[in-house]
């Protein structure tokens, strides 16, 4: 119309100074307006489109997954990611500062068909709902190793009470390639490598050239050399750790180091170095457990964790580069910085060991065994969900470890609290679904006595209940953390991480864990609808809880005892139950100073549940100071040491053996996201987000944190009076709920931007 409008006034104006009765000044005038019509218009249709890109007028979803797969990359050597599912879970982001009203989903064979809107596998026709993650796929069983393309259109306002409905284009087309067997609804990525090169070179020409890559990585090694002598030989050491300028060849612990001879041929070659496997993470049924170690793929063959090179008489050298192996992994998708230099270099810590640690493409207990534990894959999920936006690897290890548990009884009752944070984090029910039967069973219900506790040496623990579990190793016990006395290199007479606990038939930490267990089943029966299972749970736990607070509790020290018949208070005993939340509101200030005052008593993975408890107790100030501490149980301890992954155990003092790459040290990036910054889902799938941050005294503060529905930024600014001002952005199709974290004020925020003060 304005087109037609502009064609039309130059026509006039032309035609007017071509009249004889027109005078010059009148046809100039004439002739100058009708110009002016061309920019006013253009700026008028400027401001119009503008306008309704605003609203979201005829945008489209992005970032469409399959599975929780967003975009499966060209196959790498020899591998793909596939969709292992035939009815897989599809989900898509929304334009900003939206709300979805309904959806409507095609499934075609091809991609012209599709663009054709001919959807000859699947049409869901328009469906009035909310949900964009976790949408389950409702047409005819997907084809093994077949290809389909899948598309989305939606209809959304700009809140929940807008009443004007918006509808979307199609989505750009997305591919999904099924895998020849559909055994498990586990989609996964598919390992990859990143070819590096070093960041400085130390060059001796006497003597060696020294090689640092920055960071330590499961990685191998490339070597482009030149030489003219037919029976030269090139002598290499790789490592972790480095030495007076030279690569440590006694490293402590099992810090990474190997030397290697390569025979050279005449000319400029390159040589790829051949790495040895190592009997301790490649031996099949050597572990207590009765599981095996994670192989390597073929395709991608072996990998050894090490940050420098070292070449004698490297002149000869052209060039140096290791392929970096691990799980695709966008840096980008989170960040954190704030006004603690300490806890700055602590969050990259973290980040960067959940990215090198990935390697296996399920998550292990570093190299020395590389053998998937749950204490080791609970850290690693919930530091996976707040710096990437990633949850396959998660969903891999869980599965794995369902049906191939270890030893330790805490341990194995971590499994359904893993289970339901997949559920919380992805909104996919299907694991849930999939494994019930499996997951009641991790409760140990079968071991508890008439008052509700449980214990693995009361003659309940039978080989029906171990089989039960799917337990194939030598026996389970209690562990409360690791290591203790006597254990891993520790003299009998030390405390070792479990601050002395003593060792009881009733354990108090184990019944903290038993009550945690059936708390989670209790929620997952809920969300599959099974409401009388749900109650069921829920009592359960219940009366583990009155028994533990009636039994097990010292008022005079205003803790909890290790076990019945005990008078010994641990460190543990007091964190778990605070950190599980059975403790009684009249009690949690006496607990929290109890578990304050005895500072960092725990392991690198008891930290995690230390620091939950303190956060639990709102004591975040001094969660803050245990984070970024300094002294020797610390993270920045971690980094003074030298590594850049994080560390097995908190020194070599608390644990000889430890090594440098072992992600279950990596817990203060969850910490960080989910208590300090305080970003949790209330709602699965990030339909509703939980926001409680506890600053503790930080000056300021900014997260970019990952979900399936977009990235959660929250910036926090302290003010000279204490409170904080906050600028915060939701993602679309989601809400928040906003708790104030000087004042406790709690808000109910919708998508898009929005700035609080206190």
């Amino acid at each position: 119309m304005l087109m037609l409008l502009m064609s039309l006034s130059l026509r006039i104006a032309f035609a007017m100074c071509r009249k004889p009765s027109c005078s010059q000044s009148r046809a100039k005038t004439y002739l100058h307006v009708s110009l002016w019509v061309w920019p006013c218009a253009a700026l008028i249709m400027w401001i119009y489109v503008c306008g309704e890109l605003r609203a979201g007028v005829r945008k489209s979803p992005s970032r469409l997954t399959t599975d929780m797969l967003e975009s499966i990359p060209a196959p790498h050597y020899g591998q793909a990611g596939y969709v292992c599912s035939s009815r897989p879970a599809l989900g898509w982001e929304l334009p900003k500062g939206t709300m979805q009203m309904a959806y409507r989903i095609l499934v075609a064979t091809s991609m012209d068909r599709l663009r054709e809107g001919r959807a000859d596998v699947w049409d869901s026709g328009r469906r009035m709902s909310d949900q964009s993650v976790g949408v389950l796929y409702g047409g005819p069983s997907l084809k093994a190793g077949h290809r389909y393309w899948w598309t989305v259109k939606v209809w959304y306002g700009k809140g929940k009470d807008d009443s004007k409905e918006r509808a979307s284009r199609y989505a750009q087309p997305r591919e999904i390639v099924t895998a020849t067997t559909q055994d498990s609804c586990f989609s996964h990525y598919p390992l990859m490598k990143t070819r590096q090169s070093p960041v400085s070179v130390l060059r001796r020409q006497a003597q060696s050239d020294l090689y640092d890559f920055g960071t330590d990585a499961f990685a191998q090694l490339l070597l482009r050399v030149q030489t003219d002598n037919p029976a030269d030989t090139l002598r290499i050491h790789i490592g972790e750790a480095v030495r007076e300028g030279h690569v440590d060849h006694r490293p402590q612990g099992t810090v990474r180091h190997a030397t290697y001879d390569i025979p050279l041929q005449v000319g400029i070659h390159d040589y790829p170095v051949s790495l040895r496997p190592d009997g301790r993470n490649t031996a099949l049924g050597a572990n207590e457990s009765g599981v095996d170690p994670i192989l390597m793929p073929a395709s991608i063959g072996e990998v050894t964790p090490f940050r420098y090179v070292e070449v004698e008489h490297g002149a000869r050298v052209k060039a140096v580069w290791r392929d970096a192996v691990h799980e695709p992994f966008d840096d980008a998708e989170s960040h954190f910085e704030c006004s603690d230099t300490v806890l700055n270099q602590v969050w990259n810590l973290c980040k960067y060991s959940i990215k090198a640690t990935s390697f296996a493409g399920i998550y292990v207990d570093g190299d020395r065994e590389r053998i998937p534990y749950e204490a080791d894959a609970l850290v690693n999920q919930l530091s996976h969900y707040v710096t990437d936006r990633e949850y396959t690897m998660a969903r891999r290890s869980i599965a794995h470890l369902i049906m191939h548990p270890t030893w330790p009884t805490e341990w194995i009752l971590l499994t359904p609290r893993m289970a339901w944070l997949d559920y919380l984090y992805t909104g996919d029910r299907r694991m849930l679904e999939h494994y019930y039967q499996d997951l009641v069973a991790k409760t140990f219900h079968a071991l508890r006595d008439e008052r509700g506790l449980i214990s693995t040496r009361t003659g309940l623990l039978t080989r029906e209940v171990c089989a039960s579990v799917h337990f194939r190793g030598r026996g389970l016990r209690d562990i409360v953390d690791w290591p203790q006395g006597g254990a891993a290199g520790i003299e009998k007479e030390s405390e070792g991480e479990a601050d002395g606990h003593e060792m009881r038939d009733v354990n108090t930490v184990v019944n903290a864990y038993h009550y945690d267990a059936l708390r989670m089943m209790s929620k997952i029966a809920g969300a599959l609808g099974n409401e009388e299972d749900s109650l069921r749970f829920c009592q359960m736990a219940e009366r583990t809880a009155q028994s533990i607070n009636s039994l097990l509790w010292d008022q005079k020290r205003g803790a909890y005892v290790d076990g019945e018949g005990s008078s010994h208070c641990s460190q543990h005993s007091s964190m778990f139950p605070l950190a599980f939340g059975l403790v009684p509101q009249d009690r949690i200030q006496r607990t929290a100073e109890y578990v304050q005052s005895r500072g960092m008593a725990c392991s690198v993975y008891g930290a995690q549940f230390l620091l939950d408890a303190l956060y639990e107790a709102q004591q975040d100030e001094a969660a803050l100071q245990l984070m970024a501490g300094t002294g020797l149980r610390s993270w920045y301890n971690m980094i003074s040491m030298g590594s850049t992954i994080t560390t097995e155990a908190w020194d070599k003092v608390f644990k000889p053996n430890l090594d440098w790459n072992h992600a279950w040290g990596a817990a203060a990036a969850n910490l960080i996201g989910r208590r300090l910054m305080g970003i949790t889902p209330l709602k699965p799938g990030f339909e509703e987000i939980d926001i409680q941050p506890q600053p503790g005294g930080l000056e300021y503060a900014y997260i970019k944190h990952p979900s399936p529905r977009g990235s959660i930024h929250l910036k926090m600014k302290r003010q000279p009076d204490g409170r904080y001002h906050l600028d915060l952005y939701i993602p679309a199709n989601s809400r928040a709920r906003l708790t104030l974290p000087t004042t406790k004020q709690t808000l109910t925020l919708l998508p898009g931007r929005h700035y609080v003060r206190e």
